[in-house]
């Protein structure tokens, strides 16, 4: 009797949870997936379903009255903006951004390419020396390794030295860092508050959405964007593996973005509006010239996925190339549509992604997204110089970005990410040749002897992997 009512209650919550996937709307692909997993996965798919499926996108969790105000000295200082021009090939893109996601564009910007962790750490630790009003540090990774000790100590420097510092941290990404770690930094003057904290029970249902970003802004003036986390791997590697990224330092206008995007994930976590003149000072020394960036943000809580939109606008306005590299390649449909579409047209589209992931399950499930591309006239590169982690897309020597956004339903679905995207000639090329360097570390798809070649089981389990891989 009680193993007959067991089984009808599960079978309730299993219908109810069916149920509640398919009010949410989804994309197909990805309802069809979470169907697959309650299905096939008893009492399993139940709990994964709770922990990583449940749709916080509808959700309001700062108010747009907020929103505006955090917004408003990003406004004031745009409306001051003399003889600002829009490329006229990119003011669709420019529109879109600023229509759907504040991101308004700034000009005037000199932009330093970190693409190892040597030269990013050491620039970012004499900025926050010289830092004189605060510093403010979003990372998804904030680890407690003798760099992120190095980090921390220098932090609590300044913050003995009355300088303004805070930290906010992703839950979920510092799980394995001691909590004693970020205590340390709290008594060393620091306010340090973790994003979207989970605790069992409560808060079960947000570990599937965190801050991926990683910025910096020192003293207004300084704003760091891109890829790297605060971890030793940068700068040694792990599991015998050099990791390549690509991070930028931005002095200009622009710096506003990064500072409206990191005091939004402030009100986020500490419900405090920072809303002072003092944080989006005069730039002092100006730059002239006609570098001209948006500072995007996307969020699952946002009602368009922004990034993913700006992704496919480029590939589909693209005439020439599209250069692009990412460490996990799982494109939701729209955007495998627009590469597919961009390269069956003549245009020269790229992608490259690492020979070896640091994630065995998403390596698998991307192999039937890259063989798709291929069929269409994509070059795929596969970087072999150690393990490319990469955000990066450049585009027809007048258009580029870099953040922390990857070719993935997470990163454009799912996380809370930043991107910077260039709209200048000059940093084009620039970024243009980093990544033609990367290409001469990599080898083509089609020259790796076994590409077509695996066996039927290998195909197979392959292909039942993507089947979730808008899950991943």
């Amino acid at each position: 009797m009680i193993q007959i009512i067991a089984l009808v209650i599960y079978v309730v919550i299993t219908l109810m949870t069916i149920l509640a996937v398919l009010m949410d709307n989804r994309q197909p692909s990805k309802t069809m997936a979470w169907l697959m997993v309650l299905t096939f996965l008893p009492i399993i798919g139940i709990i994964i379903y709770f922990f990583f499926g449940r749709n916080t996108r509808k959700e309001k969790l700062i108010s747009q009255r907020s929103l505006d105000q955090l917004t408003k000295r990003s406004m004031l200082e745009f409306a001051e903006q003399k003889d600002l021009k829009i490329p006229e090939e990119q003011a669709a893109l420019i529109k879109l951004f600023s229509n759907q996601n504040w991101a308004l564009p700034f000009k005037d910007n000199a932009v330093d390419i970190f693409t190892n962790g040597y030269d990013f750490f050491h620039s970012l630790l004499r900025d926050i020396g010289k830092a004189r009003h605060h510093v403010h540090i979003d990372s998804y990774i904030f680890n407690d390794d003798a760099l992120g000790y190095m980090v921390a100590d220098a932090l609590m420097e300044k913050a003995r030295q009355g300088v303004e510092v805070r930290v906010v941290y992703d839950d979920v990404g510092c799980w394995k860092v001691d909590n004693d770690f970020f205590e340390r930094m709290r008594e060393g003057g620091i306010e340090v508050h973790a994003f979207m904290p989970v605790k069992f029970p409560a808060f079960t249902g947000k570990v599937n959405y965190r801050n991926h970003r990683k910025l910096c802004i020192v003293d207004g003036k300084i704003g760091y964007i891109g890829g790297m986390n605060i971890a030793t791997r940068y700068i040694q590697g792990r599991s015998g593996q050099e990791w390549r990224d690509t991070h930028l330092r931005i002095r200009g206008g622009a710096v506003y973005g990064i500072q409206r995007a990191f005091l939004v994930d402030w009100y986020f976590v500490d419900r405090t509006l920072i809303t002072n003149r003092r944080f989006y000072p005069e730039l002092g020394e100006k730059v002239k010239n006609d570098c001209l960036i948006q500072i995007v943000t996307s969020s699952p809580i946002s009602q368009w996925p922004d990034i993913m939109q700006g992704y496919v606008r480029i590939l589909l306005q693209a005439k020439r190339y599209v250069y692009m590299s990412t460490p996990y390649f799982l494109p939701t449909e729209s955007v495998l549509f627009a590469i597919r579409t961009a390269a069956l047209a003549g245009v020269d589209v790229r992608i490259m992604i690492p020979d070896k992931t640091d994630a065995k399950l998403v390596e698998w499930a991307s192999r039937s997204y890259v063989k798709q591309t291929v069929e269409s006239g994509v070059k795929v590169y596969l970087y072999k110089a150690g393990f490319n982690h990469s955000k990066m897309l450049v585009s027809d020597d007048a258009l580029c970005t870099v953040g922390s956004t990857n070719i993935d339903f997470r990163s454009f679905e799912n996380n809370f990410e930043a991107n910077a995207f260039i709209y200048d000639p000059k940093m084009a090329r620039r970024l243009k040749e980093v990544y033609l360097q990367d290409v001469r570390e990599s080898v083509m798809l089609e020259d790796v002897k076994d590409l077509g070649h695996h066996s039927f089981l290998q195909q197979l389990w392959e292909s039942l992997i993507r089947l979730v891989s808008p899950l991943l």
